[in-house]
């Protein structure tokens, strides 16, 4: 979800720790499909579902360690689709998208995990969490690990010399 709204016509250029909000949307609803797919494979190969998550597992971590620039999604949106599109007139900052693919990750491999260890319930429910979180994110442009990040980033911090 964006962090900053701009109500205005003109294009917004984009930095390297800012982001074109249409591009994370878009890796949403791209994710979202894979993960159907791995929910419906789960119903009758959970071998074949296994095999997905662990692919969108690997684009998760991609996204969370390289940004939403190098994310493979994002470079299929920065390829294909942007050049298409007005130029953007919203931004969001990176670090929460990172954020929020490294939760993806940790979803996608406890997924895994489940579906490797012949919990095919385990590796649904989880997929299942990561498909509730990407969906909302592409429909309705909530993204929850973005909403999660400020209070981590808190929880981060250290006190300063001044406060003890």
């Amino acid at each position: 979800m964006s962090t900053e709204i701009r109500n205005t016509s003109e294009a917004i250029p984009v930095s390297s720790d800012r982001v074109d909000v249409r591009g994370p949307r878009f890796a949403a609803w791209v994710t979202t499909g894979v993960l159907v797919v791995v929910l419906l494979a789960a119903a009758f190969s959970p071998v074949a579902a296994g095999v997905l998550i662990a692919l969108q597992a690997v684009v998760f971590a991609v996204g969370a360690a390289l940004g939403p620039r190098r994310h493979p999604y994002g470079r299929i949106y920065a390829a294909v689709v942007a050049p298409r599109l007005a130029p953007t007139t919203e931004t969001e900052p990176t670090a929460p998208l990172r954020f929020a693919q490294l939760l993806g990750f940790v979803f996608a491999a406890v997924s895994l995990l489940g579906f490797a260890l012949g919990s095919t319930i385990v590796g649904a429910v989880f997929a299942g969490f990561a498909l509730f979180a990407a969906f909302l994110n592409a429909a309705f442009g909530l993204c929850l690990g973005c909403r999660i990040y400020p209070l981590v980033a808190r929880l981060r911090r250290t006190p300063s010399p001044a406060s003890n």
